[in-house]
């Protein structure tokens, strides 16, 4: 069997799996990474995003064997390290979520900060300010309704990213 490697929040792992096997299940089955969730596995409904080198990815729809060495997958779990935060500490946009008590059963709540945190990076690199179009592209499904928090809470978490 294939050893596929590459960098996984932040630190290098590599798996004993075929090449066609979608990353999600690398993550969750293989890792132990339980963050991203496993929603539709057709890159649809958005629950398992994650962030390949710093933008936003389905890893329901993306084949392990696709991975270069050198990629890097941040997971839920991985994200407030990208901020340098450590130990109990949360990446901005998380503590928004908190504040605004945006989550109601939480399932799809991991890919829609992760979403939200690569629209403020991707809009930052433009030189501009997150738009209503902007949210209005974000096609994370939240099966409780909480799109309005989430919008919210996407404009508070943003205010606080550095």
């Amino acid at each position: 069997m294939p050893k596929q490697t590459f960098i996984l929040n932040g630190k290098p792992v590599t798996v004993n799996v075929n090449d066609d096997v979608r990353v999600l299940w690398v993550l969750r089955d293989l890792l132990g990474v339980t963050g991203p969730k496993y929603g539709c596995g057709i890159n649809v409904c958005k629950a398992c995003t994650s962030h390949l080198n710093g933008k936003a990815f389905n890893p329901c729809s993306v084949k392990v064997g696709d991975l270069k060495r050198s990629d890097k997958v941040t997971t839920i779990e991985g994200l407030p390290a990208t901020v340098g935060a450590k130990g109990e500490d949360l990446h901005p946009m998380q503590e928004a979520w908190l504040e605004l008590d945006v989550a109601q059963c939480g399932y799809c709540q991991p890919g829609q900060i992760m979403a939200a945190v690569a629209l403020v990076k991707r809009v930052r690199r433009e030189g501009r300010g997150i738009t209503e179009a902007d949210l209005d592209r974000i096609r994370n499904v939240c099966r409780c309704g909480t799109y309005v928090r989430i919008r919210e809470a996407i404009e508070k978490g943003a205010r606080a990213m550095r």
